[in-house]
C-alpha cells in the first residue's frame, strides 16, 4: 500500500498531533478510547513517529493524548444528546482537521459537514474521504460563505475541538453572533481555558503556530462572560473538560490525576455549550372584528335624556 507522505514543519504535520494522541490513547485505554480509525490513518502516513512517540511515553505527553481524546469524547456526548431530540440534524465539525466524531455520532439519518482550510481538506480527501451523508468543505471559517452550504432545516449541532485558540477574540465574538441569526435554535460546543492555560500552550503549539500576542487570542476566565456577547444566546452552560462528561480519575495514575485537577482549578479547561435562540414565531394578522348587532333594542329611540326627565312618548 502506498503511504501518503507527511512533510515536517508543515500545516499537514499539524494534523498528526491530534491523531497520533488519539492513536496511543485507543492502544493504552481500548476500554475508553477505542479509534480504529485514529489507527488506520497513522498506518498510512509515511511519517516518522518516532519523535512524538518518545514524548508521548512521558507523563507529560501521555496526559495530552489523554487530553485530545477525552475532548473528542465529551464533544461527541454533546452531539448525541442533540440528535437524540433532532434525528435529522446537521453535524458540523468546524476545523475538522483528521477528526472522525461524525462517524463516531452517525445515527444513520444525519448529515454531517466537515470544515478546513483548502489545504487541510485535501489531506483529508485522501485519507477519511467523505462518507454517506457526509461532505468535507474547503473553507476558512471566517469566511461566511461556508454557512451557505449547511443544511440546517431539521435543526444543527455545531463543534470546533482545539480551534478557536488560533482566533482572536473579536473574530470569535463576531463569528458566533453570526450563527446565532443564521442558524436558530442550533447548538454549538468547543472547548475554551482561561488566560493562564492559554499561557501554558504559548510554550508549545501556539509557539509553533507563529502566536505571540496570547493576550489578543480568545480564552474564557468565566464562560458566562458569553452571555453579554448576543441577544440571541438562549443559554451558556459548561462542564468540566477531564471530569464532566466521563470521570476518568479512576483510571489514570497519581501524576495524571493532580494534572486532572490542576486542568480544573487553574486552568479551568471546559466544554462550553452555547444554545441559539429559536427562530421568533410571530402570531397570525387578525382582521378586525365587526360590531354586533344588539340583541334587544329599546322601544324607545336612543337619545340622550338628563336624569330625571322620563323618555319621550308619542303624542
Amino acid at each position: 500500500m502506498q503511504k501518503y507522505h507527511i512533510e515536517k514543519d508543515t500545516v499537514q504535520e499539524t494534523l498528526v498531533i491530534p491523531l497520533y494522541g488519539r492513536k496511543v490513547c485507543s492502544e493504552r485505554f481500548p476500554h475508553l478510547f477505542k479509534d480504529p480509525d485514529a489507527e488506520r490513518i497513522c498506518n498510512m502516513l509515511d511519517y516518522d513517529f518516532s519523535e512524538k512517540g518518545k514524548k508521548m511515553e512521558s507523563a507529560i505527553g501521555l496526559f495530552g493524548a489523554l487530553e485530545v481524546s477525552q475532548r473528542q469524547f465529551d464533544v461527541g456526548c454533546e452531539v448525541k444528546e442533540y440528535l437524540s431530540g433532532h434525528p435529522r440534524a446537521a453535524v458540523v465539525n468546524m476545523g475538522c482537521g483528521l477528526d472522525n466524531t461524525f462517524r463516531k455520532c452517525d445515527n444513520g439519518l444525519c448529515r454531517g459537514y466537515n470544515i478546513d482550510m483548502p489545504d487541510v481538506i485535501e489531506v483529508r480527501n485522501r485519507l477519511l474521504p467523505a462518507g454517506e451523508r457526509e461532505q468535507n468543505l474547503a473553507f476558512d471559517l471566517n469566511d461566511d460563505r461556508w454557512m451557505d452550504g449547511i443544511d440546517a432545516s431539521d435543526g444543527a449541532v455545531f463543534f470546533a475541538a482545539g480551534v478557536f485558540y488560533y482566533f482572536r477574540t473579536e473574530d470569535v465574538k463576531a463569528l458566533f453572533r453570526k450563527m446565532a441569526k443564521r442558524f436558530p435554535g442550533a447548538v454549538l460546543v468547543f472547548d475554551s481555558c482561561n488566560r493562564r492555560g492559554t499561557r501554558l500552550m504559548m510554550k508549545t503549539w501556539l509557539k509553533e503556530a507563529g502566536i505571540r500576542d496570547v493576550g489578543a487570542f480568545f480564552f474564557l476566565e468565566d464562560p458566562n462572560e458569553l452571555n453579554a456577547w448576543s441577544e440571541d444566546f438562549a443559554s451558556v452552560t459548561s462542564k468540566s473538560y477531564m471530569r464532566g462528561y466521563r470521570d476518568i480519575y479512576r483510571e489514570v495514575g497519581l501524576l495524571h490525576k493532580l494534572m486532572i485537577r490542576f486542568c480544573d482549578s487553574a486552568v479551568n479547561m471546559q466544554i462550553v455549550k452555547i444554545s441559539f435562540r429559536p427562530a421568533k414565531s410571530w402570531p397570525k394578522k387578525m382582521r378586525a372584528i365587526e360590531p354586533m348587532e344588539p340583541r334587544y333594542k329599546p322601544p324607545w329611540p336612543a337619545t340622550v335624556r338628563t336624569a330625571g326627565t322620563p323618555p319621550a312618548t308619542n303624542q
